[in-house]
């Protein structure tokens, strides 16, 4: 062997791989990784110890004992490092420290009988090669130290029960002992992949998302700057989930951005970051969390081999929330994961909202807090809800004219036309010269279906502000409507997003 074997090599011949002990069920891992190692140095270091330690065992124990100590010593070797880290790991390091760790105890316990002729590695004479093999391992990178302890904790509670043949006599060996001690290592293994199978809560008050994922997955920041969080794997066995808030500027069904997303990030035949994309399905609608969503599914071949991709795109008033998972194909076990991922998503309240909530309520009289809160939940869908605090807010502050626009533009939304026309008035007449005013007596017209009085009240605007690009750009859409759209009377009139629409992706907080 040339070199060292590559990471995905490994785990696919069954290197342990916490994730996919853990979440893929693959516990065999836990056995089959004593077998394989990284390189011709690292396996030619293993056996020349294991020859020495475990020859000199094996001619002093029972065979079946010896060989029930190298299993024992295996499973925990990988039990512990599963315990420590679910970073990939293979070798049979653990069996040498098992084997070391018996012929101590068991020399130390023998050391004056004449039958057993063990020296530099038993007793107390193994104490310093013991040392040195730790002292070694805790001073190099990339050693798995946590599995070393696991091999030499097992040898040494076996040292303990050995007895060497010539002391057993000619009586017949029992199985007892190295049943016990197997089935020992294999309900301490049991112990350790349950305890690390849980699942938590992962919670972003920003966002206002609650997520629960394996307690194994960590959080990073990927090429993009967006918050992830992965099953730990660098390649072969990764698994991703990601969210992130897109101000959409008007409320809408998310089927831009999924559209933005199917074009830029997973065009057909075209290599991307996760890999070339084979096919797309979708956008489909479906439910997320209580919420109407839109679902896209693809699949990938990358580096590593096949992926499957899910994104659902969850629309929030002027908000879309796209969470995008991604797993291998190889198992599908990881396709229940991200099932029950899915399943128990929940929005809950952001933090932006409970704070505008407390300030509305320490000050009832304040105009300020009461339209703050009501600028919130329209932001954020709850046009209904936002009627009430923007209407307090007008009452206590009548000449305030963006409480006047948010109310007219919550009215609007919750499908009340004639009264939010009514409030787009009466912004206009308290603030004549306000590109607010005037957009809120745009969408008015557009409300009602009215696309060239729409154009003259958007031109409107567009004189007391010319620089405003968002004004320009809507005019020239409502234009372009107007133009190549004849009249029909069954043809639908844009809704107000349609025309008035922009925004970039920011930060989660509306």
């Amino acid at each position: 062997m040339r070199g060292p074997v590559d990471v995905d090599a490994l785990v696919r011949w069954g290197a342990k791989a916490g994730p996919l002990v853990l979440e893929a069920g693959q516990v065999w891992r836990l056995a089959t990784a004593n077998l394989l190692h990284r390189d011709a140095l690292h396996l030619a270091l293993n056996v020349v110890v294991l020859v020495a330690a475990g020859v000199a065992l094996e001619k002093v124990c029972r065979r079946r004992d010896y060989v029930a100590l190298l299993v024992a010593a295996g499973l925990t070797t990988m039990a512990s490092s599963l315990a420590w880290s679910g970073a990939v790991s293979v070798g049979a390091s653990g069996l040498v420290y098992g084997c070391m760790g018996a012929l101590l105890v068991l020399g130390r316990r023998h050391r004056s009988h004449a039958a057993f002729r063990v020296r530099w590695l038993s007793g107390e004479s193994a104490i310093p090669t013991v040392l040195v093999f730790l002292w070694m391992g805790w001073t190099s990178v990339g050693v798995d130290n946590a599995g070393h302890l696991g091999g030499l904790v097992t040898g040494l509670l076996a040292g303990a029960f050995l007895e060497p043949r010539e002391l057993e006599g000619m009586a017949r060996p029992g199985v007892a002992r190295p049943v016990v001690g197997v089935l020992v290592a294999v309900v301490v293994s049991t112990a350790v992949v349950a305890e690390r199978s849980g699942w938590r809560v992962e919670r972003d008050d920003g966002f206002g998302v609650a997520v629960v994922m394996p307690q194994g997955w960590s959080g990073e920041v990927d090429g993009q700057g967006r918050r992830t969080f992965s099953n730990g794997l660098p390649g072969l066995g990764r698994a991703t989930f990601s969210a992130e808030a897109i101000e959409a500027g008007e409320p809408g069904d998310g089927l831009a951005q999924a559209r933005h997303f199917q074009e830029e990030t997973l065009p057909l035949g075209v290599p991307g970051p996760e890999g070339r994309t084979l096919s797309v399905l979708g956008p489909q609608s479906t439910q997320v969390g209580g919420r109407l969503a839109l679902r896209l599914r693809a699949e990938l071949d990358g580096p590593a081999g096949g992926k499957r991709l899910i994104a659902f795109f969850v629309p929030r008033g002027e908000w879309v929330y796209r969470l995008v998972f991604i797993w291998p194909a190889q198992w599908p076990a990881y396709q229940d994961i991200v099932n029950r991922m899915v399943a128990e998503l929940r929005f809950d309240e952001p933090s932006v909202l409970r704070e505008a909530r407390g300030r509305a309520l320490l000050s009832p009289g304040a105009a300020g807090p009461q339209r703050e809160l009501g600028a919130v939940l329209r932001r954020l869908g709850a046009s209904r809800q936002a009627i009430v605090p923007l209407t307090e807010a007008v009452r206590l502050s009548p000449s305030h004219v963006g409480a006047r626009v948010e109310l007219a533009r919550a009215l609007l939304d919750a499908g009340r036309v004639d009264e939010g026309c009514h409030a787009a008035d009466e912004a206009e007449v308290y603030g004549p010269s306000d590109t607010g005013a005037l957009e809120a007596g745009v969408r008015c017209e557009l409300s009602r279906g009215a696309l060239p009085r729409a154009l003259e009240r958007l031109e409107r605007a567009r004189r007391v502000d010319p620089q405003d690009a968002r004004l320009r750009a809507a005019e020239a859409a409502l234009r372009a409507v107007l133009e190549t759209s004849a009249p029909h009377p069954s043809q639908e009139s844009p809704r107000p997003g349609g025309i008035l629409e922009g925004g970039s992706r920011l930060t989660p907080r509306p």
